[in-house]
């Protein structure tokens, strides 16, 4: 069956995100650091974003929620109030830091959306989300968006009905393996990795190593001239 819709990641697969994320948790580290080691705390902060996800959600806001309550946690319940200040603080610059699309990114997706139907398919915040897409420029590319709050072979096979012709006949591109591929390919769809040099704790997964539909890229430049392979 030849491809007709290709499913697009936002964070780390078109633009910086991750790397914001990294600033920022380096930070609040530096202002906990009277309260703890390096590695006490980063257990701490991902264990509080890891039981808040199903509570907040993706994103800067639950984020930085994740952080006031780790800094209440490591000061047994009174945290400073300059600390919480700066806490706070972190998350409004990490909501209006720049979009940096990633090298290729931009050719690519014209180049893409002259043949197939693009649809970004992200989690996260729906405001940060829609900022995102609207400063990086190429909005006007995509037949489709969908910000989702989790990325489960339903949602794919709901996403690639609604603005494709199904699974069978969509690719999903993106650098998260636990999100972008192994949910896709359960849903019959094929999924190509486009690895980012940083990888949240809570995306890891394991690789589908000999999946038919299933290739690793090692730029989202290369990707055109798969899926002139995969027809």
């Amino acid at each position: 069956m030849p491809i007709t819709t290709v499913g697009l990641d936002a964070d780390d697969t078109l633009w910086h995100n991750e790397t914001i994320f990294r600033l920022t948790h380096d930070r609040f580290a530096d202002l906990l650091a009277e309260h703890g080691d390096r590695e006490t705390i980063d257990a701490r902060l991902a264990e509080v974003e890891g039981r808040n996800l199903r509570l907040y959600g993706y994103g800067i806001k639950g984020f930085t929620l994740s952080m006031i309550e780790t800094a209440m946690e490591l000061c047994d319940g009174a945290a400073p109030p300059e600390v919480v200040r700066e806490i706070l603080a972190a998350g409004r610059e990490m909501l209006g830091h720049p979009v940096e699309p990633l090298p290729g990114v931009d050719d690519c997706l014209h180049a893409l959306s002259e043949q197939y139907r693009l649809v970004l398919v992200t989690k996260g915040d729906l405001l940060d989300q829609e900022r995102k897409l609207a400063a990086s420029g190429l909005g006007e590319l995509f037949a489709g968006v969908e910000i989702v709050s989790e990325k489960t072979p339903a949602t794919y096979r709901t996403v690639f009905a609604r603005h494709g012709t199904g699974p069978e006949e969509a690719v999903m591109v993106g650098n998260s393996l636990k999100s972008d591929v192994i949910p896709a390919l359960e849903a019959g769809a094929w999924a190509a990795h486009v690895p980012y040099h940083i990888t949240w704790a809570h995306e890891m997964a394991d690789a589908p190593s000999g999946h038919p539909r299933f290739r690793v890229l090692d730029a989202i430049s290369d990707l055109p001239d798969w899926l002139e392979e995969v027809g």
